[in-house]
């Protein structure tokens, strides 16, 4: 048999070339067959799941999800273990164990079971056209899954997993953290400390048709801003007795933030703002309320929105320059700033980038091109910034090739599914053939 079954590559439409000097192993070999043969089987496990509504906040249908899954996992040799995480809100988490040669390297697969699309959606339903299908969390995070279990049954298969520590991780909360983070992310934790690698399953990062590796996720934090004004009738704005009022101190902390603190990998989006008097924010944080009169200086403004940054050293300068900003009041006003911190950054490392160049030694025996790292700006926060502090290396990015995500009509290239799970099992296999000590 050839490194691919041909007769399955033409039934994909796939046009990778077998490369003339791919330095595969037998093992290897038969690991990248396995991934084909089992393809439709895949794809209708995948449609199973997407038909399954797992929005974070349907709890049953979350743990629905897992209930299909836990079973695929254990088929393959795995120990299975479900986290009940009501006392965060959420549904749970899925933990998948394989336990090999205690010499090797620990390595950590990261996915989540929940979608942004709740039970009221209209779009809910799986549909496929040829190597193209669409569907809710098709991409993300659900065809992920799929990788990771085309992945490892082929190492079984294979018999390279034998000596490999692989634990799986699949959140039940990814697209919103339940609350504490102690709590809901305690496990996720634990198995940073116990990683050496960490492989997260999101989606695959294309430009212009070419594949890209992540080595790098900014963060995901929020801030709060209020500000605070002596009200009074508005003929006296401005006067150094009666000063400038809520509004204006809060544009002018707002375009000070714009103005003075761009830098490359730093965002920081305004979600909304209020003012008046008074001006109120929503018990739930994402709305507020105001009224006011134009002949009445406003005594109240209110904003909520983002920072997103590359790691925790630029994080920390930025809060430290918008508190500074914040602090510079004008006449007659004061302001608040607090930060709520969520996803932490996962900043790029030599190791990220070792492991990625290990990935680019497999892209050649598969005939792939090289993948350069991909613009950490053009990625959102994920599960595996999480531990990416924790681990020696870690790598995202590692699922299927999909667009639309978060958004009705997400779909999936199902042939991006094969390259993505050779991918992992090839590197996973090199990986757990190389001792720590």
């Amino acid at each position: 048999m050839t490194r691919f079954v041909l007769a399955s590559l033409a039934a994909l439409s796939l046009a990778y070339a077998t490369p003339a000097m791919a330095q595969f192993s037998p093992a290897e070999e038969a690991i990248t067959e396995s991934v084909v043969e089992h393809h439709e089987a895949d794809i209708a496990l995948l449609e199973r799941i997407v038909n399954i509504n797992s929005g974070t906040y349907n709890l049953e249908g979350v743990r629905a999800v897992a209930d299909v899954l836990a079973p695929e996992f254990e088929a393959l040799g795995f120990a299975v273990e479900w986290i009940d995480q009501s006392e965060a809100g959420r549904a749970g988490h899925l933990i998948a164990r394989w336990e090999g040669d205690s010499d090797n390297p620990n390595i950590l697969l990261i996915g989540h079971l929940d979608t942004v699309f709740e039970p009221e959606s209209p779009f809910q339903t799986f549909s496929r056209d040829g190597d193209n299908a669409i569907g809710p969390g098709i991409t993300d995070n659900k065809g992920g899954i799929i990788v990771i279990l085309s992945a490892l049954r082929a190492m079984v298969e294979s018999g390279t997993i034998l000596g490999a520590n692989i634990t799986v991780i699949l959140s039940g909360d990814e697209e919103d953290a339940g609350e504490p983070l102690s709590i809901s992310r305690e496990h996720l934790y634990a198995l940073g400390e116990w990683a050496d690698i960490a492989l997260g399953f999101e989606g695959l990062s294309v430009i212009d048709g070419r594949d890209y590796g992540v080595v790098a996720r900014r963060s995901s934090n929020s801030w709060q801003l209020e500000t605070t004004g002596q009200s009074g009738h508005s003929s006296g704005i401005f006067r150094e007795s009666v000063g400038y009022g809520a509004i204006y101190e809060m544009t002018r902390i707002l375009d000070a933030f714009r103005v003075q603190l761009p830098e490359e990998n730093l965002t920081y989006n305004v979600g909304f703002m209020a003012g008046g008097t008074p001006a109120m924010m929503g018990d739930d944080l994402l709305s507020a309320n105001t009224s006011g009169k134009t002949n009445i200086i406003p005594s109240t403004a209110v904003a909520r929105g983002d920072i997103r940054t590359l790691s925790v050293e630029q994080f920390d300068r930025t809060v430290a320059a918008m508190q500074a900003i914040v602090d510079d009041n004008l006449p007659g006003t004061d302001a608040t700033i607090t930060f709520d911190t969520g996803y932490p950054a996962m900043a790029p490392t030599d190791g990220n980038r070792a492991l990625l160049a290990q990935l680019n030694e497999i892209n050649a025996d598969l005939g792939l091109e090289p993948m350069e790292e991909f613009p950490p700006s053009r990625r959102g926060a994920a599960d595996i910034s999480f531990v990416a502090l924790l681990v020696d290396q870690a790598l995202a990015g590692m699922g299927p090739n999909g667009s639309g995500s978060h958004a009705a009509g997400e779909s999936i290239d199902l042939t991006s599914i094969i390259r993505q799970a050779q991918r992992a099992a090839i590197l996973m296999s090199r990986l757990s053939d190389n001792p720590r000590f």
